[in-house]
């Protein structure tokens, strides 16, 4: 086995993509996959392998002939040394076993399935990455700012992001909360480089992570940065002066043992007595307001999206985040007023007429919901997520045929996650239905 700062050096692993391509099926293959697949299951995928003619093997072995490597994150254990497979691999590799390691993409170019390998950079936007990720739209939100990911596509203000950039982001936080140091992801992601030059991004985002992230956890004396060990001071909100970190309260274990970590966002700014400029009040303020309401401190929040409005009323930005923050405080009319004063002051604010029309079908209003949707639409008829929202509020109506003709058409833009599997269960009911009242 390799040791976890070993150089996977082994240019043999990159295969030539025109001798792939000229490969007209996978017979006399024996393949495995590592790492988690961006467009199917592991089971999926070897199904696929066994129909174009090749052989599924469970583990990496001298008779093994392709190793496929996922492109949703990387090949990384949870400790965060390279994956099991991956290693073998390499070692049978410098051996001088014609073992070929391919990601996901080419793998599904050598299928032919141009479709499929689209999937593994498709493009989401915050809403869609919330419900196939499990990563709030504002921590979405929050990473864009702090340059962890950019926007591929933007649409008036919507982002939509690749997925695949998302989840490697996503997979870093989650090894770094879960305790493995910035050393050996590092270390790992550098030997991974020599396979996979695109690795390059995920070292940088590794640094700007460990630099506005911080894994704390609180033992009975204070709390302890999990990166280093050393002991964070634990400053009290509502000081007027001095940088500020969230104050968290876990239980304690009855042993004063560490309890279970959890990642607490540096709040970036400062309170200062002499204000420069109107633009550094403001962004001050929203950045404020936007790591408070991460932190679930939602009072806090929406005193510092006031406080940014008072300077600058007319962005409709800020009353966006403070019709999010009304919401989740249970104040569906003063969100509501929120979201109708984004719109006025920018009219293709297609996120804030999406937001609008859920609230409206929540409170049972299926026309005025639509209306909402429509307008979405009428700026941005490819937007996802308003097409999956208005086949929700037709179906609510008993308009079942157009909503299907909607679910189809959300289909079109995503084939996997939650939305995708409600989109499919909604047509097929709907076509069951059709059958058992066509019958005589």
């Amino acid at each position: 086995m390799l040791d976890e700062s070993a150089n996977l050096n082994a240019s043999a692993c990159r295969p030539d993509c025109a001798t792939l391509m000229s490969s007209p099926c996978l017979q006399g293959e024996r393949l495995t996959f590592t790492g988690t697949l961006a467009s199917m299951t592991h089971g999926q995928a070897s199904e696929l392998a066994v129909a174009h003619g090749g052989e599924a093997m469970h583990h990496v072995s001298r008779f093994t002939t392709m190793l496929v490597v996922g492109e949703e994150g990387w090949p990384l254990e949870e400790d965060g040394t390279p994956s099991i497979k991956l290693q073998h691999a390499v070692e049978l590799i410098n051996q001088g076993v014609p073992l070929k390691v391919v990601k996901e993409s080419e793998w599904l170019r050598l299928l032919g399935l141009e479709q499929r390998e689209r999937e593994v950079h498709r493009l989401f936007t915050p809403a869609m990455l919330q419900q196939k990720l499990g990563i709030s739209v504002g921590v979405v939100r929050r990473w864009e700012r702090l340059g962890l990911i950019k926007a591929t596509l933007r649409v008036h203000r919507l982002p939509y992001f690749d997925f695949q950039e998302v989840a490697a982001v996503r997979r870093l936080k989650e090894m770094l909360q879960s305790g493995v140091s910035r050393d050996r992801i590092e270390s790992s992601l550098s030997s991974l480089q020599t396979l996979f030059p695109s690795l390059e991004r995920p070292l940088a985002r590794l640094e700007l992570l460990t630099q506005y992230e911080r894994i704390l956890c609180r033992d009975n004396r204070s709390l302890v940065d999990l990166r280093n060990g050393q002991r964070v001071f634990d400053f009290e909100r509502g000081s007027d002066t001095g940088d500020h970190s969230v104050s968290v309260d876990l239980v304690q274990p009855a042993d004063h043992s560490l309890s279970v970590p959890v990642t607490i966002p540096l709040i970036r700014w400062k309170i200062r007595g002499d204000r420069n400029t109107v633009a550094s009040d403001v962004d001050d303020w929203f950045e404020r307001g936007c790591d408070l309401l991460e932190a679930n401190d939602v009072d806090a929040a929406i005193e510092a999206f006031r406080m940014a409005l008072m300077d600058l009323p007319q962005d409709p930005e800020i009353h966006f985040h403070l019709a999010d923050a009304l919401f989740r405080q249970g104040r569906v009319e003063g969100s509501l007023e929120r979201y109708h004063m984004a719109v006025e002051l920018d009219h293709d604010f297609i996120e804030a007429w999406t937001q609008l029309g859920c609230i409206r079908h929540q409170l049972g209003d299926l026309p005025g919901a639509e209306a909402a949707f429509d307008i979405a639409l009428d700026v941005h008829p490819e937007y996802p997520d308003a097409i999956y929202y208005k086949a929700a509020a037709l179906a609510a109506q008993g308009r079942t045929e157009e909503a299907v003709h909607f679910w189809q058409k959300y289909l079109d833009f995503d084939s996997q996650g939650s939305w995708a599997d409600a989109a499919r269960e909604q047509i097929a009911s709907a076509a069951s239905a059709s059958m058992d009242s066509s019958r005589p």
